[in-house]
């Protein structure tokens, strides 16, 4: 039997989420005119609020602008990495960090899936000491720049059960030989806790608290 522990990241194990905050770190680095861009940014975000963007459209819409178009994944690499090491003094839950560690000494494979982009959470999941991620995706060009564009789905809601279900198929992980745990703050990731042999309802927002309670998951608040 293959154990594993799958973590939502923002808000989880992190205390805020990363989106944001990465925007404006790599402005700050790369382009910092392109700060100009955020009362823009903030506007996008509404009409997210407000259903008339999806998801994906934002983070497309707010990385074109603060980011460009397309960037070298060289130069994104290296505010990644700056924004990881921010991250893990700054951000990251004292209690998150003993769950890990209590999961790895158990001999479960830790996974990271989460909604932020690949960009930035690869370099998280390397400090945290995760064996797999799963995340949202850049397309990313043969001439090494990365675009502003998603690579596939957005990795929320519904979408994330389904890449990681198929992150289970590349890894030849037969569902009916792994026993999981999962870890989430939103009521978003409800499929993936109903699907999960054990739901963890970690540091949970108002709706996921009542989700849990209703359906007996396990609550616990790292804070």
């Amino acid at each position: 039997m293959t154990e594993l522990a799958i973590y939502d990241m923002d808000r989880t194990i992190t205390r805020s989420g990363t989106f944001t905050p990465f925007m404006i770190h790599a402005a700050t680095r790369l382009a910092p005119w392109r700060l100009i861009f955020v009362p823009a940014a903030a506007l996008v975000m509404l009409a997210y609020v407000l259903k008339l963007i999806e998801r994906k459209r934002l983070k497309e819409l707010n990385q074109a602008m603060l980011l460009g178009r397309r960037i070298h994944v060289s130069r994104l690499g290296l505010v990644a990495e700056s924004f990881a090491e921010k991250v893990m003094r700054r951000n990251v839950r004292a209690g998150a960090l003993a769950s890990l560690a209590e999961n790895r000494a158990a001999g479960r494979r830790l996974v990271l899936a989460t909604a932020s982009s690949r960009i930035w959470v690869e370099p998280i999941a390397a400090r945290l000491g995760m064996d797999d991620v799963i995340a949202t995706g850049a397309i990313q060009g043969l001439d090494d720049y990365v675009t502003h564009r998603v690579d596939g789905e957005n990795c929320y809601g519904p979408a994330k059960l389904r890449m990681i279900e198929a992150w289970m198929g590349l890894e030849k992980l037969d569902r009916a030989q792994c026993r999981i745990r999962f870890y989430s703050d939103h009521v978003s990731d409800v499929p993936v806790l109903a699907w999960a042999d054990e739901a963890i309802a970690a540091n949970p927002h108002a709706g996921l608290r009542d989700e849990a309670r209703r359906r007996g998951w396990t609550i616990v608040d790292w804070d």
